[in-house]
């Protein structure tokens, strides 16, 4: 036995075939994930051995259906003008795309499945009480802020009973195997936030609250015309839109939430939102902001001729370290507002990240850590691999550029590790896994922590990736976008970019994805794309935690200054990606 599988079902001190079997899930041989104690050694060592592969097909019974994703309905506008009220929509059908190698007749009776998993990512879970939140580029950016950014975590939630509720994957049959998380799972690199993923992911009580535990206090109940004022009658610009008077609704929002926890194993990528304060400022920043977190002003107006400055020094990368944010906040110190201090909005460091995925608290379904170990800890990584199945392994990469800005790259140590773990599980096909696509690693700013590595940008990725057979797909987000793209390279090696769209943006997605053998000489991965469970029709008078979830996703379709192609085309949505067989 490989020195990789004895150690990955011994490394916790229990059988993981054991314990997801009592826990009613599937066999490993049926594709369940599981941490590869591999995490250890490849984030202290530079050795790892190969992982034995039998490329034998799991047994599962061929059951298509659509019920609970979006080829049956999708969320759709029932009304012409002004704020629009959603419904139920027709379907999005299924795109065949055959640029990487033809599709051939007869397919679907031969196929069977090597694994299945859902993808989340972009949740953005919001303390939107925050002091150092940006909501003040409004002035500027009518997009700057969005007035769904409250529900959150009411709608994370309730893309968690989504899964739970799906009977399998929805081509084939097969069980589905994991949840990934692909980054940004928490918005303003809080404390509070990282607790409310962790709890939302793997099951609990939330307060979506900080501050003042009597009442909300934040720029939704200001009086500034800027942003929507939902309990008041203030005529705000929202409301001249058609968003409606709800009274009751910031009590509602700031009210105690469950969650179920995810009935799968569950993954995690850290994303720029997770690693730097505010996604933007470099984890080695400047220390006023860090005080400022946890203070008791917040800034919530400025002029739109500042919020411009600002916001285009952060577009352009001017201040990776925050420094002209804490200048810029200095300067508008007498228009602050009094808030309760609280230290739980403090930043946490990729330490902190690690710990809490580490912590028994929040262990869930499991694995323990979430892909990550004490190895990652102790080397102070974030990328990891893990078995999905007996001939398929994922790939965790870690995107984020600690020097700042929301733009990605990678160091050399975690390309070599990168391009090592291809080589030595050459016989397991393999699926990569990062939060930035490949055309938004372009942020080859220094690491501060590793001054002297050189950072590598998107296309040396996709070079490496190519350059190795096994691998399928690079799934990813970022761009709060779907977007599939083929990328093609000599020797008729070649994978999919599969990008998919946010759960903070309208259409707000998760993505189901199929890995099938097509015994014919090619591969199809099968994407198939959810919505969270909570229904298309709003109700005003409902407040509850599923009201509030369902009024989540129409207030981010009706969010002035949105995109309205996020969603993509039908070649981005639900797809069968045919490739040749490596």
């Amino acid at each position: 036995m490989s020195r990789i599988r004895s150690v990955a079902t011994s490394a916790l001190g229990v059988n993981r075939r054991t314990v997801l079997a009592a826990a009613g899930a599937v066999s490993v041989s049926a594709g369940i994930g599981y941490a590869l104690r591999p995490t250890d050694s490849q984030a202290a060592t530079t050795s790892q051995a190969p992982v034995a592969s039998s490329r034998k097909a799991a047994a599962a019974p061929l059951a298509p259906y659509t019920k609970g994703t979006t080829l049956a309905t999708v969320a759709a506008p029932r009304t012409s003008s002004g704020y629009r009220r959603l419904g139920d929509g027709a379907g999005w059908k299924r795109v065949v795309r055959g640029e990487l190698a033809a599709p051939k007749s007869g397919r679907a009776g031969r196929r069977t499945p090597l694994a299945a998993f859902v993808q989340f990512t972009d949740l953005h879970l919001m303390d939107v009480q925050h002091p150092l939140r940006l909501e003040f580029l409004r002035s500027t950016d009518p997009h700057a802020w969005r007035p769904q950014e409250a529900l959150t975590v009411q709608g994370a939630v309730s893309l968690v009973e989504r899964v739970n509720a799906l009977r399998g994957a929805p081509v084939t049959g097969s069980p589905l195997h994991f949840v990934m998380t692909t980054g940004d799972n928490t918005d303003n690199n809080a404390h509070s936030e990282l607790e409310w993923f962790m709890k939302v992911m793997s099951g609990g009580r939330i307060t979506p609250d900080s501050g003042d535990a009597r009442h909300y206090e934040g720029v939704q109940n200001s009086g500034l015309k800027l942003y929507w004022q939902p309990d008041s009658t203030l005529r705000d610009g929202d409301k001249a839109l058609g968003f409606p008077h709800l009274k009751g609704f910031l009590a509602a929002a700031v009210r105690e939430v469950r969650s179920p926890g995810l009935n799968l194993p569950w993954y995690s990528t850290v994303g720029n939102h997770d690693a730097l304060p505010l996604g933007c400022y470099g984890s080695h920043g400047d220390p006023y902001l860090a005080e400022a977190a946890i203070g008791g002003k917040k800034l919530m107006n400025v002029s739109a001729a500042d919020a411009k400055k600002l916001q285009d020094a952060i577009k352009n990368a001017k201040d990776p370290k925050g420094v002209g944010y804490r200048d810029f906040l200095k300067a508008h110190a007498r228009s602050m507002r009094s808030v309760a201090p609280d230290e739980k909005r403090a930043p946490y460091t990729s330490a902190d990240y690690l710990k809490a995925h580490l912590d028994p608290a929040h262990q869930g379904i499991g694995p323990v850590g979430h892909g990550y170990s004490s190895a990652n800890l102790a080397a102070g990584t974030q990328y990891y691999t893990f078995r999905i199945a007996d001939d398929v392994i994922g790939i965790s990469l870690d995107t984020t550029d600690a020097g700042g800005h929301y733009e990605g790259s990678i160091g050399t140590a975690q390309l070599k590790w990168l391009d090592r773990t291809l080589r030595d599980n050459k016989d397991s096909y393999a699926v990569v896994f990062s939060h930035h696509t490949s055309k938004t690693m372009t942020n080859t700013r220094p690491d501060p922590a590793h001054p002297g590595e050189r950072r590598h940008n998107g296309a040396e990725v996709v070079s490496l990736l190519s350059s190795h057979a096994n691998v399928l797909a690079w799934v990813n987000g970022h761009i709060h976008k779907n977007v599939v793209t083929p990328h093609a390279a000599s020797g008729g090696r070649s994978f999919w970019e599969i990008s998919t769209a946010s759960h903070v943006d309208y259409p707000q997605l998760a993505r189901v994805i199929e890995l099938v053998d097509n015994k014919d000489g090619t591969l199809s991965i099968f994407t198939t794309l959810i919505e969270s469970a909570a229904p298309h029709r709003t109700d005003f008078a409902d407040l509850s935690q599923t009201g509030l979830a369902a009024l989540y996703r129409e207030l981010s379709f009706n969010a002035p200054g949105a995109s309205k192609t996020l969603a993509g085309d039908a070649n981005d949505r639900n797809t069968e990606l045919v490739l040749k067989k490596g």
